[in-house]
């Protein structure tokens, strides 16, 4: 019996899948307001360890102060959150 018939297949690998280093709009809370909140000012002040393939802003917690958010990604409810706080959220 040939070698690739005996090992184990296991799983499914995507090749094209893209992996994003994830940010809830509550770990926000510490910029101050109205600052700049881009790549980064995130890995300065540690939120991000490692950039994959971008940063995506989760729509998990609650924000207070209005900022301006510069990412690769959002979803629909982080940027309801964030332009209810009075910020913007821009797609670079």
């Amino acid at each position: 019996m040939p070698l690739q018939r005996r090992l184990p297949k296991r799983g499914f690998h995507n090749p094209f899948s893209k992996v994003f280093a994830l940010v809830n709009v509550g770990e926000l809370e510490r910029f101050e307001s109205g600052s700049k909140v881009d790549v980064a000012a995130l890995i300065q002040s540690g939120l991000v360890k490692k950039i994959h393939d971008g940063v995506k802003i989760l729509g998990n917690g609650e924000i207070k102060v209005p900022l301006h958010v510069k990412a690769n990604k959002f979803s629909k409810g982080a940027i309801q959150k964030i332009e209810g706080a009075g910020g913007t959220a821009e797609v670079i």
